[in-house]
């Protein structure tokens, strides 16, 4: 049996896949060099030429020709009575070059052999889904449901690649049998000891982004394009969508007739509702249409904080706001501005704050004027909070002035 032959006996080397003939005979050499090293304590008297066009290789042991009862070391040293037999040339001191077949090393190196190459095999594939898996990070997998665990679910593709789904990465509703089909975003890939771990998501907006992407081909073609995805998974989302041809209506196309396009994303999503928002370089009217088909008086928005102030009626807060501050929290992550809410009140009950001159310094109500705040009730309707983002002035400020104000309105 010649030395390939050998290595091919190996029952798990037959089921070898996806690995080049040039990669595999690189391990290959790499393995017999190991098995060298930890039998003879070094390989500097070894060759080791592999040949990956016939797909072959050769041992060859050189051996320091001695004096006859000289050799101290059998396996490193000839004596030069054996070497005349095949050459009469030789002299002591050259080095005589033998081939070695893998086969004549002995049963526990063969042994250690096969052990060699499956560790080394199995760090090749490791490597190379590591390599191919870190590219993919943000692309949609398809996988199996193979393991339910308590804290994360396993999932397998079609070329039996394993995928941890962890519970934080699961969409609150998400409810898996074994078998089932699963879609996620690859998250993230790292090493686990020697073995990569793949992470997928199916609650980070990206897997929305893609998603949108497989059924619009717009968004696929880039006529359309996704501005800003933010999302509380399985429940609401809202996506900011423009479009570089001023006639296309980028929401109408993601959407398309009575929900059609975007239906089967709700539906992959857990029916997750989502606001498709068309974006706008205008901070005003883009924080508008972030909050929605809600009334909205005024915005006042405040480029240096990054806060945008929204003036509604009373019974318009609670849409502004939304179920457990949903919409708010969603249209400030789509806008980048964190928004607040006015409420607007009716006049007769309200008392300008210049009619307080007497008992607030004049600086201090044209502090409160500058960010649109001119009467009692606009001021006390702001959380203090609130108000030391938007006004130049201090808390302890703030608060005098707000008694003043509640012993006029309320005492």
């Amino acid at each position: 049996m010649d030395n390939l032959a050998l290595i091919e006996a190996f029952g798990d080397f037959k089921e070898i896949k996806n690995i080049s003939k040039i990669d595999l005979m690189a391990i290959i050499e790499d393995s017999l060099k190991t098995l060298l090293r930890k039998r003879y304590d070094s390989d500097d008297h070894f060759d080791v030429i592999v040949n990956p066009d016939k797909g072959d290789f050769q041992i060859f042991l050189n051996k320091t020709i001695v004096e006859d009862e000289m050799s101290e070391d059998d396996d490193l040293e000839i004596e030069i009575s054996e070497v005349r037999k095949i050459d009469s040339t030789f002299e002591v001191g050259e080095e005589y070059t033998q081939e070695i077949e893998v086969a004549n090393l002995g049963r526990r190196s063969i042994l250690t052999l096969k052990q060699i190459l499956a560790t080394k095999i199995q760090e090749h594939f490791n490597a190379s889904l590591y390599e191919q898996f870190k590219d993919r990070i943000g692309e949609i997998i398809i996988g199996e449901v193979h393991h339910i665990r308590h804290k994360h679910v396993i999932l397998l593709d079609d070329e039996d690649n394993e995928f941890i789904l962890p519970k934080e990465n699961q969409i609150p509703s998400d409810f898996f049998k074994k078998g089932e089909t699963v879609k996620g975003i690859v998250e993230s890939v790292d090493f686990r000891g020697s073995k990569p771990q793949i992470i997928v998501s199916r609650t980070a907006p990206k897997f929305l982004e893609e998603l949108l992407e497989l059924e619009i081909p717009e968004i696929q073609d880039g006529t359309i394009i996704l501005k800003k995805v933010v999302r509380i998974p399985g429940e609401k989302a809202k996506i900011a969508v423009d479009a570089y041809d001023d006639r296309i209506d980028p929401v109408g196309a993601c959407v398309g007739v009575k929900g059609s396009r975007i239906h089967g994303v709700v539906r992959e999503l857990k029916n997750e509702n989502i606001d498709v928002i068309q974006w706008s370089k205008n901070p005003e009217i883009f924080v508008k249409r972030a909050l929605g088909n809600i009334i909205i008086n005024k915005i006042e928005i405040n480029e240096e904080s990054n806060y945008a102030l929204v003036y509604t009626p009373v019974e318009e807060i609670s849409k502004v706001i939304g179920k457990q501050g949903q919409n708010i929290k969603l249209a400030s992550w789509l806008t980048g501005y964190e928004i607040d809410v006015y409420r607007e009140t009716s006049d007769d009950d309200d008392v300008e704050l210049r009619e307080f001159s007497d008992e607030i310094e004049a600086w201090i109500i044209d502090e409160f004027k500058k960010v649109g705040l001119t009467t009692a009730r606009s001021v006390l309707d702001k959380d203090t909070d609130a108000l030391l983002k938007i006004v130049d002035l201090e808390e302890e400020t703030i608060e005098d002035v707000k008694n003043i104000l509640r012993e006029e309105l309320e005492g």
